[in-house]
């Protein structure tokens, strides 16, 4: 793995970059009609996206952890599993958006569009590296089904 950060960490130090540039910047942030209660949305729809994701992993007697994919037991495919590959990060963006949100600073898109450049380049694609090895055709499989993010 190129990653030795794992990606909640990762979402907290993101959030406070996030943070920073919003208190260094305040002149570019902007009145969002409906922001807040937007951002409450995303936010509470991310944090029940992980906890589902993350109990699909516990269910299925295999690692949560991002940093040893090789280490997984078992592939799990079922629940939010069929409608994305990573619905852990796609949880942990959905947080970063909803944090985007209610700071309503726009450089704060820039931000969230590079950690997700790097959480792709960094975690996904060598997990997808490490799944395949481990699963063969039915990963091989299952990505033909289910796109990486939705």
């Amino acid at each position: 793995m190129k990653l030795l950060i794992p990606p909640p960490i990762q979402g907290i130090i993101v959030g406070l970059i996030m943070w920073a540039i919003s208190q260094w910047t305040p002149g570019l942030s902007t009145e969002i009609i409906g922001g807040k209660a937007l951002a409450l949305i995303f936010g509470g729809v991310g944090i029940v996206m992980e906890i589902i994701a993350a109990i699909a992993f516990i269910r299925a007697k295999t690692t949560v952890t991002p940093l040893k994919p090789e280490k997984a037991s078992r592939l799990v495919v079922e629940g939010l599993y069929r409608i994305s590959r990573n619905p852990m990060y796609l949880g942990l963006l959905l947080l970063l958006i909803a944090w985007g949100l209610w700071l309503a600073n726009p450089l704060n898109i820039a931000v969230i569009a590079g950690w997700v450049f790097y959480i792709t380049e960094f975690q996904i694609k060598p997990e997808e590296k490490a799944l395949r090895e481990k699963f063969g055709d039915d990963y091989e499989a299952y990505c033909k089904r289910v796109r990486r993010w939705i």
